[in-house]
C-alpha cells in the first residue's frame, strides 16, 4: 500500500515538472492540399516574418524565437521572407512591408518569457504569442499563444522549438 502511494506521489511530481499550455484560434493555412489519396497540390504561400517583440529581460530573445519560427515554417513548406533585424513597431508598418515583399500573409508576435527558472535544476521556460495576418485586408487569420517548461537538462532553444512546433500543428 505504501509503495503504491509513493509511486502515485512520484508520478504526480514528475508530471508537474514539465508542462505545455497552448491556445490557438484554428490551423495555419495549408501548404499541401490533398486532391485524392495519392496526389497533393502544394500552395505557394509566402509569409513575411516580422521580428518578434521581446517583452523579457533576456537580450535578443525576440530574434532567437524569430529564427526558430522561420526554420519551422520553412520545414512545413512555406516560403518565408524574414525581417529579423528590422525594427517594425506597428501592424500597419508590418502590413506595408509584407505588401512590398508580395507576401500573402505576415506573421508577428511577442515573447513574454525566455529564461531558466531559478532553483536547483534551472528548468528552461518559454512563453510566446504568434499572429498571422492577411496582407491585403490586415485581418487576423490565425493566432496561437503557448507556454512550456522542461527539465533542468533541457535548453531554452529545444523547449522553444518544441513549443512552436506544437503551436503550428494542424
Amino acid at each position: 500500500m505504501k509503495n503504491r502511494i509513493l509511486l502515485a506521489l512520484l508520478a504526480l511530481f514528475l508530471i508537474g515538472c514539465s508542462s505545455t499550455t497552448i491556445v490557438t484560434t484554428k490551423s495555419l493555412p495549408p501548404v499541401y492540399v490533398d486532391i485524392n489519396k495519392t496526389h497533393q497540390i502544394k500552395n505557394d504561400i509566402k509569409i513575411t516574418l516580422i521580428n518578434l517583440n521581446n517583452y523579457t529581460d533576456t537580450p535578443r530573445a525576440g530574434q532567437r524565437a524569430t529564427n526558430i519560427v522561420e526554420g519551422i515554417l520553412l520545414a512545413k513548406g512555406y516560403q518565408v521572407i524574414t525581417h529579423i533585424n528590422t525594427n517594425i513597431i506597428t501592424l500597419q508598418t508590418a502590413q506595408k512591408k509584407a505588401q512590398a515583399d508580395e507576401s500573402k500573409y505576415f506573421l508577428t508576435g511577442g515573447i513574454s518569457e525566455w529564461r531558466y527558472k531559478t532553483g536547483i535544476d534551472g528548468e528552461p521556460a518559454v512563453s510566446l504569442q504568434l499572429s498571422l495576418y492577411d496582407t491585403k485586408s490586415g485581418e487576423i487569420v490565425w493566432s496561437a499563444t503557448g507556454a512550456d517548461s522542461d527539465w533542468g537538462t533541457g535548453s531554452i532553444g529545444t523547449t522553444a522549438q518544441n513549443l512552436i512546433s506544437k503551436m503550428t500543428r494542424k
